[in-house]
């Protein structure tokens, strides 16, 4: 059994201090500590191997991870679902079926030789592909949330968390799952390496270009929106540039585009010029203009601001924000000694740090799985829909601002939903749950009807078909090119064929083992256990003797072997209790 050292932030005198702690200082509570912000938390046998290891191991073997085997990072297993006819998908339904109108083929697909609806085989391919590329986008989703579990490398993936929201792009507006593939290969590979190189790729990544718009950025008509992102969201922050510098900086990215998941530069739509950039002149191109930006100083007090927000607290004064920034720039803006000053510091282990990062959902989801010495992620509930719920949709930012993180994360209603999606993973729904992947509201109603014979105009009507209007009677027989509302469920069907379903099974874990092998002979003993295990702050003792008394009026009797025996479901719901207060939140 671990040593229960208790919670033991260091005093408030190490904040804001950059100088590492000793030897003397190390314990069980500050290695979970380091792993909950350096990771997503950890078992009570991971957080008790960082302790043994000592202060400098345990940090040296998060930060430097490459000569550790990491056996659980498969690769994703793709359903096959795109082909080469996708390669230049139309942006638009409209551009798809205008296309097929005029050539007689449009994506991969010929018009009808006669009859209703020649276009109809366009239209369907588009929905497809839409529907397609979001059920395999949810299912890369999986993947990645599976990752963060079973990594031996913690810090690689909460690092990539980290700068998927930092350079944000969303499948919603990209629609091919396989540039969001590649970016997440691209932030885990520079997850902890040089921000310059991570910088340069994550601006060349196909995703990124299609997202900021980069096929409209052209020598003599320059798009500023990738030049303004640069600068405002992945670098240096507002305040620090001017108007004319977006102006240089659009003109030095015109030709930069992407052949399918290849990066290009179009010679002939390249802005050649002179130009003036931030004090400097000369014939700039894209890589040029980053390299610029990578030399001012508010770039790497911008960058190890966000890093150290996102792994420690949101409060960071301007003088520690300027120190990090100096670690960052004296390295070259290698980022594992910005990570290393950071977690062997003072001011990391300060009275100011404990309980004050918020997790996020996706956060929350891997850590609440760590808690529970669970082996993957659940298929019930969703995981995307239990991190929508909760605010977080992994591979959809809401914009290229990412998420706002740190109090956005708790709102009444989100709290609310913080606790049902722990029941849900506790006391899982297991009769009653319905696969969100294809629960596509009215489609449903138009597949039962297709499937019960309806033509496509009754199929297709608003309303039931003995309360139709004239108008809708008239609507019946009306000649079409296509029809889209057909187009969506088919689409949902041709989807379905091809995809590789998600598991659907529930959390495989037993309290009941963990609470008897720990030693509690009482229910006091097994809700301190349960709260030790997974609470980072201490909550108050009128919660803790409230969840007691739950416990022991459940079983019947305060003695935890007397109720061995039926004991599993009442430690679950103490165990939701538990997730679902403003402690378990935080770390």
């Amino acid at each position: 059994m671990v040593d229960r050292v208790g919670w033991s932030p260091g005093p408030s005198a190490w904040k804001g201090d950059l100088s590492p702690i000793t030897a003397a200082d190390w314990n069980y509570d500050r290695a979970a500590h380091l792993l909950a912000h350096a990771g997503f938390g950890g078992t009570p046998d991971e957080i008790q191997k960082l302790t043994d290891a000592g202060f400098e191991r345990a940090v040296r073997s998060l930060v430097y991870y490459d000569n550790i085997p990491n056996p659980n990072m498969k690769p994703f297993v793709e359903s096959g679902l795109w082909d080469p006819t996708l390669t230049y998908f139309p942006d638009s339904r409209p551009a798809a079926t205008d296309k097929a109108i005029k050539d007689g083929n449009s994506i991969g697909m010929e018009n009808k030789p006669g009859g209703n609806r020649p276009i109809q085989p366009t239209s369907d391919r588009f929905f497809y592909w839409l529907r397609a590329t979001v059920l395999e986008t949810r299912r890369v989703g999986y993947w990645w949330a599976n990752r963060m579990l079973t990594t031996t490398h913690p810090v690689e993936e909460k690092m990539a968390l980290l700068w998927h929201g930092h350079f944000a792009n969303h499948e919603n507006k990209i629609r091919d799952y396989r540039k969001m593939l590649q970016e997440i290969d691209l932030f885990e590979k520079n997850a902890t390496g040089n921000f310059g190189n991570l910088l340069i790729g994550a601006a060349q990544a196909p995703g990124m270009l299609y997202f900021l718009d980069a096929q409209f950025n052209v020598k003599g008509a320059a798009n500023e929106n990738f030049g303004r992102e640069v600068m405002e969201l992945f670098t240096m922050g507002v305040g620090n540039y001017t108007e004319k510098d977006v102006r240089e900086a659009a003109r030095a990215f015109t030709g930069w585009g992407f052949d399918n998941l290849n990066f290009v530069v179009d010679p002939a739509k390249h802005d050649d010029g002179p130009k003036t950039f931030l004090g400097k002149t000369g014939n700039f191109d894209g890589v040029d203009v980053l390299k610029i930006i990578l030399e001012q100083p508010a770039t790497a007090n911008y960058i190890a601001g966000k890093v150290y927000r996102h792994l420690v607290r949101d409060d960071l004064s301007a003088d520690l924000q300027a120190k990090l920034g100096a670690v960052l720039r004296d390295n070259k803006y290698e980022l594992r000694p910005l990570l290393a000053a950071i977690f062997q510091s003072k001011d990391f282990y300060s009275a100011a740090t404990y309980g004050s990062h918020i997790k996020g959902p996706v956060e929350q989801m891997v850590a609440m799985m760590k808690h529970l010495e669970v082996d993957n992620i659940p298929g019930v509930p969703d995981f995307n829909q239990s991190t929508i719920a909760m605010g977080q949709h992994l591979l959809n930012p809401p914009s290229v601002a990412g998420w706002a993180g740190g109090k956005a994360w708790v709102t009444p209603g989100l709290i609310i939903a913080r606790g049902n999606i722990a029941r849900d993973v506790l006391i899982p729904d297991m009769t009653g749950f319905k696969d969100w992947n294809f629960t596509s509201g009215g489609d449903d109603v138009l597949g039962v009807r297709l499937r019960d014979g309806f033509d496509v105009g009754a199929a297709t009507a608003v309303n039931d078909p003995q309360y139709m209007t004239v108008f809708d009677m008239v609507a019946l027989e009306r000649d079409e090119q296509f029809n889209t509302r057909i187009s969506g469920y088919i689409g949902w069907t041709q989807a379905a064929r091809k995809l590789i379903p998600t598991p659907r099974n529930a959390a495989n874990f037993d309290l009941g083992r963990m609470v008897l092998n720990s030693g509690a002979k009482t229910t006091g003993e097994a809700v301190d256990y349960l709260l030790w295990r997974t609470v980072r702050v201490p909550v108050a003792k009128v919660t803790r003797d409230t969840f007691v008394s739950f416990l022991t009026k459940e079983l019947g009797t305060d003695n935890v072997d007397r109720a061995k025996t039926y004991m599993e479901d009442p430690l679950r719901m103490v165990m939701h209790l538990i997730m679902s207060t403003p402690e378990y939140q935080i770390v």
